[in-house]
């Protein structure tokens, strides 16, 4: 990392974390794919999708706790 940049994580991890938080979010923002909103609607309708299976008894669901175990076994 150039010093610069050292210069910047060290100025950043002097900051609250709530000061944190928002500069993640911000450089985040900066990865943002130009296809978020097509990605974004595609998931909305899958969850819509997966919500409608369940209401109509098609797929039950899970407690998390189940959940987190079948996937702290793998």
């Amino acid at each position: 990392m150039r010093a610069s940049a050292e210069k910047i994580m060290q100025d950043a991890l002097d900051l609250t974390p709530v000061e944190r938080a928002k500069m993640i979010e911000r450089l985040c923002q900066g990865f943002n794919n130009p296809r978020e909103a097509e990605i974004d609607t595609a998931w909305a309708a899958e969850f819509e999708s997966r919500l409608d299976a369940y209401k109509e008894g098609k797929i039950k669901a899970s407690p998390v706790e189940e959940v987190m175990e079948r996937i702290n076994r793998r």
